[in-house]
């Protein structure tokens, strides 16, 4: 598959009564947002507002992140959720309005969402304090059940990113970068003398409000498969889930995956870049047993020297991310884990929920239970009503002024990060 991907940067958003994109400026027709979101008649009330950097602003509780985009040519956006699934994506043409973002936000889901600092120490700890933010603000109606109303949330970011994706249609992009990965064979050819390098990406699919989606299909319903990159890249996979915020995949990390980005860089240089054998996080041991002898058998069969593996949550996901390991090793390809940390406050107690003592390499994330002090803001988008109940705040830590003192749980990151140096240093 070969990915055109246009980059049209933008440096802010404005309300206008047209929505354009003109001089690197995002102009947003605000009634007519609404009014698209407010087509579902799950949600009672919406409205937007826009949060800029060094704003000193909170965005609250936050649901899901999605860069505005749209398929010049090549399938449709967001397939099985906005578009058709036929043809698939990861081809033709993309056009990306890079630098900002949708954010939607709205009374508490489930207690794993997050915070969104545009200032302040937690900023430099987001990556979505450095965007120009569509804030899109929604209020259920009464008695909604959490699934339902979760699925609203999810499908009002994902409309309103399609519709102002479209002020990109016609665009000129400031960047055009292409992205290709060829059918297996021809693949291996390419680079015959490079190690065949693969990416296990592990998605969140335990239920209750920890779900992903793979065209259109809960991640819970499929059993390991191969994808190209560049499906992912464009748009093949959406976040549906209230996992914690510091280890929560949005639907904008699937968009921007490093690993994948770092293998693109490296690929035909130092690797050949074979594709991605996508799994899922399971809840019962028969399924991690099965799911997890897939993923090494489709390892083997694509002849991979070595691959780094990514899980998304932490605890229950642990067993999934050392059984992957460890069959993936056993069948003689090096493997470098990449994850987070979750040790306590103090840093004493054990980190993984699981390990094998085949997992001898493993770039580390971080340490999710470190706490951090949150000043005051100015503007709250969205409530401060939840802080305390929300991952990595607790009862009381919240003070009159509006700061607060909590794990670095609350913020909205990504485990993801580069573990290729790691595998490279195992010489494959």
């Amino acid at each position: 598959m070969k990915l055109e991907l246009g980059k049209i940067f933008i440096k802010d958003i404005q309300f206008s009564d047209q929505t354009c994109v003109k001089d690197h400026v995002l102009y947003v027709n605000k009634e007519e947002v609404e009014k698209l979101v407010l087509e579902d008649d799950k949600l009672l009330e919406c409205h937007l507002d826009i949060a800029r950097p060094g704003d000193s602003t909170r965005i609250t509780p936050v649901k899901d992140v999605i860069e505005p985009r749209v398929k010049v040519s090549g399938g449709e956006i967001f397939p099985g959720m906005i578009g058709k699934v036929t043809p698939q994506v990861g081809e033709g043409r993309t056009h990306a309005l890079d630098g900002c973002c949708v954010v939607t936000v709205g009374r508490i889901v489930g207690f794993q969402e997050g915070v969104i600092d545009m200032s302040g120490p937690a900023a430099d700890y987001c990556p979505f304090s450095k965007t120009v933010n569509l804030c899109v603000v929604i209020e259920p109606k009464e008695g909604l059940e959490t699934h339902v109303y979760e699925k609203a949330g999810r499908m009002a970011g994902l409309k309103v990113a399609t519709y102002l994706g479209e002020a990109g249609r016609n665009v000129e992009p400031d960047t055009l970068e292409t992205f290709e990965t060829k059918p297996i064979f021809e693949q291996a050819a390419m680079y015959p003398d490079l190690p065949k390098v693969g990416y296990v990406h592990m998605l969140q699919s335990q239920g209750l409000l920890h779900d992903t989606y793979y065209y259109g299909v809960d991640a819970k319903q499929f059993i390991p498969t191969f994808m190209y990159p560049t499906e992912i890249m464009d748009g093949a996979i959406v976040s549906g889930n209230c996992v914690a915020p510091c280890d929560k995949v949005t639907t904008y990390h699937h968009f921007h995956n490093p690993v994948i980005e770092d293998l693109y860089k490296h690929h035909g240089k130092d690797v050949n870049f074979m594709g991605v054998i996508l799994t899922n996080e399971n809840v019962f041991l028969a399924d991690k047993e099965r799911h997890s002898d897939m993923v090494a058998k489709l390892a083997e069969w694509m002849g991979l020297d070595g691959v780094l593996i990514t899980e998304e949550g932490y605890g229950n996901p642990d067993t999934d991310l050392m059984m992957n390991c460890r069959k993936v090793e056993q069948k003689g390809v090096k493997v470098v884990l990449i994850t987070d940390e979750f040790p306590g406050k103090d840093g004493k107690s054990q980190s993984l929920a699981d390990t094998c003592e085949e997992a001898t390499a493993l770039a580390s994330c971080g340490q999710g239970n470190a706490t951090l002090q949150f000043p005051a803001m100015d503007k709250v988008i969205g409530t401060m009503e939840y802080i305390e109940n929300q991952i990595g705040g607790w009862a009381g830590c919240v003070n009159p002024d509006g700061s607060f003192e909590a794990e670095l749980q609350i913020i909205i990151a990504s485990t993801i990060a580069n573990g290729f140096n790691k595998l490279a240093a195992r010489g494959y």
